[in-house]
């Protein structure tokens, strides 16, 4: 397992992000990564649309190739699931999954509920093939949402 990890010592404040990376045989090669995790919406927490939706996982194809999601499924440590439907991530893109509701395109995705799933002061993020297998995670244990790349 490949751990990263980031200090961004010009904030006010500790602030440490660690995101782990399983490589296998498709990751070596470039695989479906989490990017950038944005887990504290901004302005008050209202649980209203705009809100919900101000939190959002980005990940990312690093492959050459379009991979499907047909089953993967995104997810936090209290297994809040968001099961990808039959859909491709197409060679280096990108797609945002939002908490709250939308109209989904090639770019963003939505989860459709009502209440906040990304933990403000720490959580997971958790990405995993159908068959259960992790593909990517990233971790965070600060209330700054501003650089949670992984």
């Amino acid at each position: 397992m490949r751990i990263r990890r980031l200090a961004l010592p010009a904030l006010a404040g500790a602030v440490a992000l660690t995101c782990a990376v399983v490589s296998t045989p498709a990751q070596a090669a470039g695989g479906v990564v989490i990017r950038h995790v944005w887990f504290d919406s901004p302005g008050s927490d209202n649980r209203s649309n705009a809100s919900l939706n101000g939190e959002w996982v980005e990940i990312k194809n690093t492959s050459s190739a379009a991979i499907s999601l047909r089953g993967w499924v995104l997810k936090d440590v209290a297994n809040h699931k968001y099961p990808f439907a039959n859909l491709r991530i197409g060679a280096g893109k990108t797609m945002k999954i939002h908490t709250g509701s939308g109209r989904d395109t090639t770019t963003s995705k939505f989860q459709n509920r009502r209440a906040y799933v990304w933990n403000n002061t720490s959580d997971t993020a958790i990405l995993t093939r159908a068959n259960g297998t992790k593909v990517d995670d990233c971790k965070w244990t600060t209330s700054d949402p501003s650089d949670k790349w992984c």
